[in-house]
C-alpha cells in the first residue's frame, strides 16, 4: 500500500488517537433543533446529506469547556492507574502465591508468570478491540471493557489451581490493556491540538508507568497484612466503588459518533437519508481489523524509526517489569529483606518518575518553541525537539540509573538507600524516553502515527511480558552486578537512537516515504 493512498487509520494501542475530520462546510441548516449542523450534499451520491460541525457546536468535544475536557481526562487517567496496578500488585505476595499452589521456581521462575501473563494480554488484544470502537463508539466500549475487566478479578480472587490464577490473568490482561490505551483516545478527542495535548499526555504517561510500578507497593502492604487474595477482594472493591464514577463522568468524544447519532435523527425527522462526516461505514469489520495488524507491522518492519524506537522505549518500560524481580532478589539476600519490604522499596522508582514527569513539563514548552522554526509543518514542534530531555534522560537516567544500581549492590555493607537512589534515577529515565518516544511518532508520522503508536505499544507490552522472566535466572548466574551492567551497556546503546535523530532527523524524515508525507491539516 503506496502511503499517499488515502486510508482510514485506526485509534492507537498505546498513545496518540488520530481525531476525526471536523473542518467545517460552507452552509448551515439553521433550521430546527439540530441548526449547529452544517451539511451538504456530496458527490457523487447526491440524494445523501452529510453532516459535520459548526465551528462553535457545543456538543463538539472540542468545543468542551476546559473543566469538563479536565474532569473527564483525569478520570480517564484515574482508572488507567487502578487497572494497571492489577499487573504487578501481585508480585509483592508471589512466594504466598507458589506456595500456596506448591510451584517451584528452582529449574524456571514461574512466579512471572503472574505478571508475564497479564502483559501479554495486553499486547494481543487492544489490537482487534480498538478499531472496534469506532464503531461503537468510545463510551460505551470503555464502560463494557471496564466491566468485563472487574469480572476478570473474581476468578483471580477464587482461583483453586495456578493455572486458573493464569489464565484469569491473561484475560484481564487484555481487558485491562484496552481500558488503558483507551485513555489516549479519549486526550485526542477532547484536546484540539499538540499544544493543548502536551500536559494531558504528559500525565497519561505519568499515569501509565507509575500504575505498574505502584502496583507492588500496594501488594506489599496488603499482602504483609492480610492473605494475597485480599491484594484481588481490595481491587476488586475499589473498581466496583469507581464503575459509577466512570458511568457519570465519562462521555461519547468519537466526533463522528455523535454525527451518526444526529444523521440518524435527522434522517428519521425529515425522511431524507443523512450521513455523518468521518463516520466509518465503507469498511468493514474484517478489513478494519485486518488494517489494524497490517500497518503496524510494515512501519514496525520498513520504518527504521519505528523499529528502534520501539525497542528504546519497549527496554525502559521493561525495567520497569524487570524490577519486581530483581528487587526482590538484591534487596533479600543483600539486607534480608522480606517479600513485602522489597515491594516499598519499588517507591524509589515511582519518586523518579514523578521527578521525569516534573521535567517532561519543561521539555513540552521548549518543544513548542520550536514550532516558531518549523519549515516543514509550520506552527507544528519540530519532531527532534521532544528529543532534548530524553538524551540525558536515557544517558544518565536508565544507562547511569543501572550503572549505580549495579555497583551498589555488589556492596551489602552499603545502605539500602544507595541501591535505591539508582532505581530513581531509573525512573526518572524512564518516563522521559517514553514520552520522547510517543512524541516524536506523533509529530513525524502525523496521519500514520495511530499506527506507528500501536506497533510502538505492542512492541512495549511484549517486552515487558517476556524479558524479565530472565531475570532471575541473570542475576543469580552472573551476579548482580554484571546483571544490572549489562543492562546497563544496552541502555547506553540504545541512547545513540535519540543522538542520531538529533543529528540527522529531518534528512532522515525526508527519506522516509510515510514521514515525508506526514501533513497536518
Amino acid at each position: 500500500m503506496d502511503p499517499t493512498t488515502p486510508t482510514y487509520d485506526i485509534p492507537p494501542l498505546f498513545l496518540i488517537a488520530e481525531m476525526v475530520s471536523i473542518a467545517p462546510l460552507e452552509a448551515s441548516t439553521g433550521t430546527n433543533e439540530l441548526d449547529s449542523i452544517y451539511i451538504e450534499s456530496p458527490h457523487p451520491r447526491a440524494d445523501v446529506i452529510i453532516v459535520d460541525w459548526d465551528d462553535n457546536d457545543p456538543s463538539n468535544p472540542l468545543n468542551w469547556p476546559v473543566t469538563q475536557k479536565w474532569l473527564i481526562t483525569l478520570a480517564a487517567c484515574y482508572v488507567c492507574f487502578i487497572v494497571g496496578t492489577n499487573s504487578t500488585a501481585i508480585a509483592s505476595a508471589s512466594v504466598q502465591v507458589t506456595e500456596r499452589f506448591s510451584v517451584s521456581d528452582r529449574a524456571f521462575p514461574n512466579d512471572y508468570w503472574l505478571v508475564a501473563s497479564w502483559s501479554g494480554g495486553a499486547a494481543f488484544a487492544p489490537l482487534v478491540a480498538l478499531p472496534l470502537m469506532e464503531h461503537y463508539g468510545l463510551r460505551l466500549s470503555f464502560l463494557v471493557y471496564y466491566g468485563l475487566f472487574m469480572l476478570s478479578i473474581i476468578p483471580q480472587a477464587l482461583s483453586r489451581n495456578f493455572a486458573t490464577l493464569i489464565v484469569a490473568r491473561v484475560f484481564a490482561g487484555g481487558l485491562g490493556g484496552i481500558v488503558q490505551n483507551s485513555v489516549e483516545c479519549v486526550i485526542a478527542d477532547t484536546w484540539k491540538d499538540a499544544k493543548a495535548q502536551s500536559l494531558p499526555i504528559s500525565l497519561f504517561i505519568l499515569v501509565f508507568v507509575a500504575s505498574f510500578t505502584a502496583g507492588p507497593i500496594i501488594g506489599a502492604f496488603i499482602a504483609s497484612r492480610l492473605y494475597w487474595r485480599w491484594i484481588y477482594y481490595i481491587q476488586l472493591a475499589i473498581y466496583g466503588a469507581s464503575f459509577p464514577l466512570l458511568f457519570v463522568t465519562m462521555k461519547e468524544t468519537r466526533g463522528h459518533v455523535i454525527l451518526s447519532r444526529r444523521a440518524r435523527q435527522l434522517s428519521k425527522v425529515t425522511g431524507h437519508i443523512y450521513h455523518a462526516r468521518g463516520a466509518v461505514t465503507s469498511i468493514s469489520p474484517s478489513a478494519l481489523l485486518s488494517q489494524a495488524i497490517l500497518r503496524p507491522t510494515r512501519l514496525l518492519c520498513t520504518e527504521a524509526v519505528v523499529f528502534f524506537f520501539t525497542i528504546w522505549s519497549a527496554f525502559a518500560l521493561g525495567l520497569v517489569f524487570l524490577s519486581t524481580q530483581s528487587v526482590p532478589q538484591i534487596f533479600s539476600t543483600n539486607y534480608d529483606f522480606s517479600p513485602s519490604q522489597s515491594g516499598y522499596v519499588q517507591g524509589a522508582l515511582l519518586i523518579g518518575e514523578i521527578i521525569g514527569f516534573l521535567a517532561c513539563l519543561a521539555q513540552n514548552a521548549y518543544s513548542q518553541r520550536s514550532a516558531r522554526r518549523n519549515q516543514i509543518n509550520p506552527g507544528s514542534p519540530i519532531p527532534e525537539a521532544h528529543l532534548a530531555l530524553s538524551i540525558p534522560g536515557s544517558f544518565f537516567g536508565l544507562a547511569g540509573g543501572l550503572c549505580w544500581y549495579a555497583w551498589t549492590s555488589q556492596h551489602p555493607s552499603l545502605p539500602w538507600i544507595m541501591p535505591a537512589i539508582g532505581l530513581g534515577l531509573i525512573g526518572f529515565g524512564i518516563v522521559t524516553v517514553v514520552q520522547a518516544v510517543v512524541m516524536y511518532l506523533t509529530d513525524s508520522y502525523v496521519q500514520y502515527a495511530a499506527s506507528a503508536i500501536a506497533a510502538e505499544a505492542f512492541g512495549e507490552n511484549l517486552v515487558a511480558a517476556f524479558l524479565p522472566l530472565a531475570a532471575k535466572k541473570m542475576y543469580t548466574n552472573i551476579g548482580f552486578q554484571w546483571a544490572s551492567m549489562l543492562l546497563g551497556f544496552a541502555a547506553l546503546l540504545l541512547t545513540m537512537a535519540p543522538i542520531v535523530l538529533t543529528w540527522k532527523g529531518q534528512s532522515i524524515r525526508l527519506k522516509s516515504k510515510f514521514m515525508s508525507q506526514a501533513k497536518r491539516d
